[in-house]
């Protein structure tokens, strides 16, 4: 449970520096809200891998390589979700997209990015017993 909190709020400061992000070049540049989205959600995955690695996981014992691949893929799904759930709520739904953005970001961050980050990315007990073989 103290790893789920603390996870949570790496998740809330990677996703205020995505949303400070997409909304800077949707709101302030005038980009299209899909492509903010996307650098958006780059910015705030790095911001995540670095504060999970060091502070909610602990697993700068890890090779940070493997982390790296293996959070790349997760990510890799987890923007996709976050994408085509902002696309379908704006698009279908016609809600505006940061409250579409909200939505996505809260489902995705819950179902499938704590999960994966726990059990596969950040797993240094798998690593250990990986490297005894």
């Amino acid at each position: 449970m103290h790893a789920f909190i603390k996870s949570q709020c790496s998740s809330f400061i990677a996703t205020l520096v995505d949303f400070s992000v997409t909304i800077l070049l949707t709101e302030i540049y005038g980009l299209w809200y899909l492509f903010s989205t996307s650098t958006g959600s780059v910015v705030g995955g790095i911001t995540n891998f670095i504060i999970n690695r060091r502070w909610v996981f602990k697993a700068t014992d890890g090779k940070i390589s493997w982390q790296v691949l293996r959070y790349f893929l997760v990510w890799s799904g987890s923007i996709i979700f976050n994408i085509s759930g902002v696309y379908l709520l704006t698009n279908f739904g016609r809600i505006n997209y940061v409250v579409s953005k909200v939505i996505t970001a809260v489902l995705v961050g819950i179902f499938f990015n704590f999960l994966l980050f726990k059990k596969f990315v950040f797993n240094t007990a798998r690593e250990i017993k990986k490297s005894s073989i």
